[in-house]
């Protein structure tokens, strides 16, 4: 595999973790992926740095989402 291939991998796994449908995870992987690579540029700082960013927003979105009461809202 890839590098790229690698990383999308390794971001699916921890979207999955967070409570992401696995179906849907390589496809937010690859846009995570593809987003965090923008804001590195955009913003001057390290790929890295905006991944994290990024990953803690996720994060804290379907955590806040799995403890939400059931709703017509959720999928």
């Amino acid at each position: 595999m890839d590098p790229e291939t690698d990383t999308v991998t390794a971001i699916a796994t921890v979207l999955q973790g967070f409570g992401c449908p696995a179906d849907r995870c390589p496809e937010m992987a690859h846009q995570l992926h593809r987003r965090a690579g923008q804001l590195a540029e955009v913003k001057g700082r390290p790929y890295e740095e905006a991944l994290g960013h990024l990953l803690r927003a996720m994060a804290g979105g379907w955590a806040a989402q799995s403890k939400a009461p059931d709703s017509d809202f959720r999928s």
